[in-house]
């Protein structure tokens, strides 16, 4: 069950494929990329003492190393902390002390902020991490069974200190297989691009690329940029990538600009927050058919419902509005419900929480028992997130359960406002909170990026949803704050409520 055996076996059957790229550069074939990973895995068990189940840490922005240096953690059997190369280094810190790690692998100076338990700590960017390849290599990968953690993942800390999610080698493997079961086939002339972060999304899609010997490409900037990635799918061509919505909305903005459809790109995999319908409509009437949508989160990582590409440009079927704005149909390896506050599912149309269970459902939280207990219950995930279901077994994601506003004894999601003031031309982004009323509980107000008039806005809510649902302010940032992922940060939005 490890992973590192996938690499393993396609450097033995296709050793000259090439494999690690910095933009169009090639950089390693996968017989060198397997070569390297097994000398980064001598390297720690012969200098570090590594061992099986010990936590090894990547503070890091994108880079090729990234991949070599996972997979020479896995060979070990050692467990990988990836943590978001753009976090705080005092964040940084604390999630390796949580997560006890021995080894950093960095760019950082962390001085006086360096976890005791971090003995060694390997800078990626010096001149001596080239030395690390010459060491003796590792002749095999160290056997894992299905529950065997393999990846520690950190939880993005929007409510409370991170999480760390122990995802094991049997989550990996049911995740990878649903990817060609639900979203996406994979071929070896394809190209998976990470610009967004490979502590993330982006790099928990290496698997499927590795077992199909397709090439991995890190763009020269590291990350996200629109120019540089539709000049680039045209050189390199069958480009697949997974990105947040926002990275969408600005790839979408480009290519209007450049008068482009994106031409090399064959897959943008959107995941990670809402995509509202007007998004994804003038996505596909640009770019056309090359979008393909997941639902998952950290504790069940990119494995809880699948829109596949058919789906997200079909026009022709009668709910092809609805689906689209759905989030898919479960996703072959996971049984999905909607249940209310007593764990009852809930019937077709009603809106509840979305539960999960299955394979890739994480095996817990990182020495945190009473928080998997509350979140994983009678086998069933809690995910937080408020939805419904519909007769065809569509998802329809409505907000997490936190950020629903309550007004005047009546429920209001604040996707479906925001879904319908975005269809105004003049709104670019927005986003919706609940400001605390002494009359009504909570009133409905909006962040608004772009040049739209109140009154506008105001009448347009009133044609299209209840009167009781309009924002009674509107507040026009040039910004919306996300994290690191991408994600609006709902609650800084309530932070400003008083100002």
């Amino acid at each position: 069950m490890n992973p590192a055996n996938w690499l393993v076996r396609t450097a033995k059957n296709h050793p000259e494929k090439p494999a690690l790229f910095q933009g169009a550069e090639c950089l390693a074939d996968y017989g060198e990329f397997a070569r390297r990973a097994a000398a980064i895995a001598g390297f720690l068990q012969a200098e570090y003492s590594v061992a099986r189940g010990d936590r090894v840490a990547l503070f890091l922005g994108n880079c090729p190393q990234y991949l070599e240096i996972l997979y020479g953690i896995w060979m070990l059997g050692a467990v990988a902390v990836p943590i978001n190369g753009k976090l705080h280094i005092k964040e940084a810190a604390f999630i390796l002390e949580n997560a006890g790690a021995s080894v950093l692998f960095s760019n950082a100076g962390f001085g006086d902020d360096l976890p005791a338990c971090v003995t060694h700590q390997v800078h990626v960017s010096g001149c001596g991490f080239d030395g690390l390849y010459q060491a003796k290599p590792l002749t095999a990968p160290v056997p894992l069974a299905k529950d065997d953690v393999v990846w520690l993942f950190y939880t993005s800390g929007t409510t409370g200190k991170p999480k760390g999610v122990m995802i094991t080698a049997g989550n990996i493997t049911a995740m990878t297989m649903a990817y060609f079961a639900d979203v996406d086939d994979v071929f070896a002339q394809d190209a998976i691009l990470y610009a967004a972060p490979m502590s993330h999304g982006a790099g928990i899609y290496n698997f499927m690329h590795v077992i199909r010997a397709a090439r991995h490409v890190v763009p020269a900037s590291g990350g996200f940029d629109g120019d540089e990635i539709l000049d680039l799918a045209r050189e390199i061509d069958s480009v697949s990538m997974f990105a947040a919505p926002t990275m969408v909305r600005r790839l979408v903005d480009c290519a209007k600009a450049r008068g482009e459809d994106g031409t090399g790109i064959r897959t943008i995999v959107y995941a990670g927050g809402p995509m509202y319908l007007a998004d994804i409509i003038e996505a596909v009437e640009v770019m056309g058919p090359r979008f393909v949508q997941v639902l998952g989160q950290g504790e069940c990582p990119m494995a809880i419902t699948a829109l596949n590409r058919a789906q997200v440009a079909d026009r022709s079927h009668p709910n092809w509005r609805a689906r689209l704005a759905s989030v898919g149909q479960a996703q072959s390896v996971v049984s999905v419900q909607i249940q209310d506050e007593t764990g009852r599912e809930l019937p077709v149309g009603e809106i509840g929480e979305i539960c999960v269970r299955g394979l890739p459902v994480m095996r817990g939280y990182w020495q945190n028992p009473e928080a998997t207990a509350k979140t994983i219950v009678d086998g069933w995930l809690k995910t937080g997130d408020m939805g419904c279901v519909d007769a065809d077994g569509f998802v329809t994601l409505h907000d997490r359960s936190k950020d629903m506003i309550i007004s005047g004894g009546s429920n209001i999601y604040p996707r479906e406002v925001e879904e319908v003031l975005l269809e105004l031309p003049t709104v670019h982004e927005v986003s919706v909170v609940g400001k605390p009323d002494p009359e009504w509980g909570e009133i409905v107000v909006a962040f608004v990026v772009g040049g739209a008039d109140p009154q506008e806005m105001d009448a347009h809510c009133l044609r299209n949803i209840a009167r009781f649902k309009r924002p009674k302010e509107y507040r026009f940032v040039d910004e919306l704050p996300k994290n690191s992922y991408g994600k609006v940060l709902k609650t800084d939005l309530r932070a400003r409520l008083n100002d």
